[in-house]
């Protein structure tokens, strides 16, 4: 029997190995794995309560509740077009992938989590934007291109307003304060 589990702040590859280990120590089988999600196979009960202790150590959580779940998969999906530099009309392709109006998605996440869908993707750009200060591979202007930004000086206005200085002064600190993914909020 399969048992689908969904499971917050998994937003990495190293979550997903964190989570496939835990699980089997636990002596679960997978038999799927993806960003906020896992899937076991096993004919025994699950022991819920073991698995959030557990996987709760690593600061996962597991999400019962469907309007949580359907937060989490937001973020999780503008994760992955972030990092695929895919991100795009945010109204056009959230109703696409989830099947609902913009409008209900976008009341649904802000309800619950106090900010907008827009203001949650310009602070996941804005971490990935210290990533790639602090990597030092790109410039402003190529950084600003790679984020689907119109010009680098709307990149910077924005940086300014998110964390309170320029990307240059970020940049000359060295003194990385970045968020991981699962902070953004």
């Amino acid at each position: 029997m399969k048992h689908k589990i969904y499971i917050k702040n998994m937003v990495c590859n190293r979550c997903k190995s964190t989570v496939i280990n835990e699980l089997n120590s636990l002596g679960y089988d997978l038999d799927s794995l993806e960003l906020g999600q896992v899937i076991l196979t096993t004919d025994a009960v699950i022991d819920y309560t073991n698995i959030q202790k557990v996987l709760g150590e690593h600061g996962f959580e597991i999400i019962t509740d469907d309007i949580q779940v359907l937060i989490e998969k937001i973020k999780i999906t503008l994760m992955q077009k972030l990092e695929n530099q895919e991100v795009s009309n945010l109204s056009v392709f959230l109703p696409k992938t989830f099947s609902k109006p913009y409008s209900a998605l976008s009341k649904i996440f802000s309800k619950n989590e106090g900010i907008t869908i827009e203001k949650y993707l310009i602070n996941l750009k804005i971490e990935k934007v210290k990533e790639y200060i602090q990597l030092a591979q790109l410039n402003f202007s190529e950084v600003a291109y790679s984020l689907n930004y119109k010009s680098s000086s709307h990149l910077a206005r924005q940086f300014k307003n998110v964390t309170g200085m320029s990307m240059s002064k970020f940049r000359d600190l060295q003194k990385w304060n970045r968020k991981t993914l699962d902070q953004i909020v």
